[in-house]
């Protein structure tokens, strides 16, 4: 999933926050995860909805993941899912994904990068969203 691409992320496309509205809803997937093993599993649910004025393509995603444990770490390649879906005004694509972290809670955070028919490329940003495994799950790692 990681991928060593070097992105025009950093002095990239210009940022339009206006332009995608993103949505993500994070999920503690219990039947996944193993607190014993430092393994916690969380699906998460994203909606990408075009609320601009011009068709676009996602092309590319950069994440930033911090994990209580691990740390800090990015992931980066090109759609999302094995897709790169074109958005008209109004349109929106939905798509599901996990993440693996090592401590029972976390965020994410991050840009897709997006094309327009003319070529030009911007960034819409991904709002921070937060991992909270339940206190039942912590709780197993110290019985």
């Amino acid at each position: 999933m990681s991928s060593n691409h070097t992105t025009p992320d950093a002095g990239g496309p210009p940022i339009e926050p206006g332009a995608m509205a993103i949505t993500v809803q994070p999920v503690y997937a219990s039947e996944h995860s193993d607190p014993r093993a430092w393994q916690y599993v969380f699906a998460y649910h994203v909606t990408i909805e075009n609320v601009g004025a011009e068709t676009a393509q996602l092309f590319w995603r950069h994440w930033r993941i911090h994990d209580l444990v691990a740390g800090d770490h990015e992931v980066e390649g090109e759609g999302v899912v094995g897709e790169s879906p074109v958005l008209g005004p109004g349109d929106s694509h939905r798509y599901h994904s996990f993440c693996v972290l090592r401590g029972p809670t976390g965020h994410m955070e991050g840009f897709y990068h997006f094309r327009r028919r003319d070529g030009s490329e911007f960034r819409a940003p991904i709002p921070r969203f937060h991992f909270h495994a339940p206190p039942e799950a912590v709780g197993t790692l110290f019985s």
